[in-house]
């Protein structure tokens, strides 16, 4: 039955995926975009992942895709279609994709997985936070603040986009 679910999950991911890079509006792109986000949280809370299910859901389904979506109502084109791109530039991305994907088939499938089932190991909250800002042999302190650049990055260009925006709209009002 868990499986049945995974594979449910797993097909709608990839539906709104395709639909989000395929969607030629950008609002709904952003929201298909939202729906694969919460998939794979989904996806998280099946593997008992419950804290990284959680940080999904609130960092990425909720702060980056809020940070997209108000840029996008900042410049005001919400209603506007994107350009369709050229046949070159999907061409590139087709190659670009396939290399990507072909790389990570290839990493998945030549690592050798072995099953760790320690069941009386119970992770708690509290060392999920020391394992977070430790910056010893198993701390995670910097992908930690890696994951904090994002965001950073993410209101940045949120920024330059509204920021973008606006100043076009303030010179043609000039003219």
């Amino acid at each position: 039955m868990e499986s049945i679910v995974f594979y449910i999950i797993a097909l709608i991911m990839v539906t709104f995926a395709v639909m989000s890079v395929s969607s030629r509006n950008i609002m709904r792109s952003i929201v298909y975009l939202l729906f694969v986000m919460i998939g794979l949280s989904g996806v998280y809370f099946m593997l008992d992942f419950s804290f990284l299910g959680a940080v999904q859901l609130v960092v990425y389904a909720g702060g980056v895709i809020i940070l997209y979506i108000t840029s996008i109502m900042l410049i005001e084109k919400i209603g506007e279609s994107m350009d369709k791109p050229k046949l070159l530039q999907q061409i590139i991305a087709a190659v670009i994709t396939s290399l990507g994907a072909g790389v990570t088939l290839f990493a998945i499938y030549s690592y050798n997985f072995n099953m760790v089932a320690d069941i009386n190991n119970i992770t708690t909250v509290e060392d999920v936070g020391f394992a977070l800002l430790n910056y010893g042999e198993n701390g995670y302190i910097l992908p930690f603040e890696i994951i904090s650049m994002l965001l950073l990055a993410a209101m940045v260009g949120a920024i330059v986009i509204a920021k973008s925006g606006k100043s076009t709209n303030s010179n043609e009002l000039k003219n």
